[in-house]
């Protein structure tokens, strides 16, 4: 893979034979180097913050803390700057609802082939957002059945924050639309903020899905 970068990633999950081939199948891509494991969320959040990963693969259903609850203290805490993938055995509505809101960065189910989970890790590393293939029409069904979001013409959306929507819908990051439109990460999350609250949804893979669905 020409364009990777080398990828520091951190494993919390509660079973044991799942992270070792979690590990075998980091060894199949160069790029992703593995630099801790934690058995639970507690242990997870303090190695993140000891060894400053670049992406944390996190499960959802754990003994003590759940993958929620962990997933929060870890975006409440500074030390912290990694992207966070949820990878997990859960395809439930309300669990996938729950981690987008929580700030993760994609879902992905245990259950798929390791060359697809690989293939949506490249894409997380390069600052995109990543979700199983079969989650995202229950996620686009969730949201068209919500009262609450607003369709993105009738939003009054601002063109610059137009701009960010459509690049926010290709699974671009805050740090790659920055780069993107040139102008500062800070000014890029206080448009999503505003991109959020007009369409009156809750995390930016909400306004992604629901703006690629609502443009068929």
């Amino acid at each position: 893979m020409s364009d990777a970068i080398d990828t520091r990633v951190l494993v919390i999950d509660d079973h044991p034979l799942f992270r070792k081939g979690v590990a075998d199948l980091l060894d199949m891509e160069p790029a992703l180097e593995l630099v801790g494991e934690a058995a639970d969320g507690e242990s997870g959040i303090r190695l993140a913050a000891e060894q400053r990963p670049d992406l944390i693969l996190l499960d959802l259903n754990m003994k003590g803390i759940d993958g929620i609850q962990t997933l929060r203290r870890l975006r409440a805490d500074e030390q912290v700057d990694a992207r966070i993938v949820m990878l997990t055995v859960s395809d439930t509505e309300a669990d996938v609802l729950a981690a987008l809101r929580a700030g993760a960065d994609g879902y992905l189910l245990k259950d798929m082939e390791p060359e697809e989970i690989l293939a949506l890790l490249r894409d997380a590393m390069r600052g995109r957002l990543v979700i199983s293939p079969q989650l995202t029409e229950l996620l686009a069904r969730a949201l068209r059945e919500s009262p609450g979001p607003q369709h993105p013409d009738n939003a009054g959306l601002t063109p610059r924050e137009r701009e960010i929507l459509e690049l926010i819908a290709k699974g671009f990051s805050n740090k790659l639309i920055a780069r993107e439109l040139d102008l500062a990460v800070g000014t890029i999350k206080v448009h999503v903020k505003h991109i959020l609250k007009k369409l009156r949804l809750k995390s930016r893979v909400e306004a992604a899905v629901w703006t690629v669905n609502s443009s068929r």
